[in-house]
């Protein structure tokens, strides 16, 4: 079969999206596994390619949004580069839109350099979701050694703590379906509890009863392997010693603290409820160290690597 072709948004010019890009892109293991668009300005990334040293082994989508770089800074905070990002992300969202690319990687951009700009922006995810014309969509954060999807994210906590059982059904849902595109026949699921100990039988709180746990029951009698509420401070350490595939937590720090604690450079960022694929590194723009050559590429090649699975994966049950 062809390789698909995979696109990938370089970032925020000023950050380590650049660096990091053409670093994974010299592996030659993930340089088969897909015919590589980069999607960003052609300029830096021939600034990023003399930074590491090594030479971009991939197609390059010049989208020279930019203007002028003769003031460009590696690690500034800039409301050019906020656009700049946010163009490259649109443009490799409308290829995917349009079939001419199968899955994209996008590296990361910075919120603050977007809303310098005069725009609101709440996320990449939110982002990319409208842009498909998605009305919903959730964070999957995946490595080798465990996945959580949230059934909340960039929501302040209190509003997370209003719970929706058809929410948390729906998460359970999407959580399910993005497994099987990574390869699981039937994931196990293990569901989080909202309060201490899952509520232990209303003592902490009536949430877990009242809401979460009818979603589950709906989705076992879906066929989904769901179990449920568990208590958040040790379902963690159960998946990862194998115990289950995929964890659903209720709200972002539930469920980012144990992964980034687990597995901070394997991480990936998976969008969920979009139909496109979608991956992303879990780390930011990282401007102290962004044009250093210091950075570490390993969350993109894991995102590089996941996103030509779940294409493959995609393929395969179409």
């Amino acid at each position: 079969m062809p390789q698909p072709v995979i696109a990938i948004s370089m970032g925020d010019p000023a950050g380590i999206g650049p660096e990091v890009t053409v670093q994974a892109l010299a592996d030659p293991q993930l340089a088969t596994l897909a015919r590589w668009t980069v999607v960003g300005d052609a300029r830096v990334l021939e600034m990023a390619e003399r930074i590491t040293g090594m030479n971009l082994a991939a197609e390059v989508r010049d989208v020279p949004v930019l203007g002028e770089i003769g003031d460009f800074a590696f690690g500034r905070l800039d409301a050019r580069c906020g656009v700049a990002a946010v163009e490259y992300v649109r443009t490799a969202t409308e290829m995917c839109l349009s079939g001419e690319a199968a899955a994209m990687v996008t590296a990361p951009l910075n919120k603050e350099a977007v809303t310098l700009s005069g725009r609101t922006f709440s996320g990449h995810t939110e982002y990319i979701a409208g842009l498909c014309g998605a009305k919903e969509s959730r964070m999957l954060l995946a490595s080798e050694r465990m996945a959580t999807v949230h059934v909340t994210t960039h929501v302040p906590l209190r509003r997370a703590c209003e719970l929706d059982t058809g929410r948390i059904l729906r998460t359970i849902e999407l959580g399910d379906e993005a497994m099987k595109l990574l390869g699981y026949a039937r994931a196990r699921i293990a569901v989080c509890g909202l309060n201490p100990h899952a509520g232990e039988h209303g003592l902490f709180g009536e949430e877990d009863d009242c809401f979460i746990r009818p979603a589950i029951e709906a989705a076992r009698r879906e066929g989904i392997e769901a179990s449920g509420p568990h208590a958040g401070d040790t379902v963690f350490l159960q998946a990862a010693r194998g115990g289950y595939d995929l964890v659903v937590a209720m709200y972002h720090d539930q469920g980012h603290i144990p992964m980034k604690l687990i597995d901070f450079e394997g991480t990936v960022n998976i969008s969920l409820g979009i139909p496109i694929i979608r991956t992303s590194v879990d780390h930011g723009t990282a401007f102290d160290i962004a044009g250093r050559g210091k950075a570490d590429p390993r969350s993109m090649k894991q995102a590089m690597r996941m996103a030509a699975r779940m294409a493959a994966g995609r393929e395969r049950l179409h």
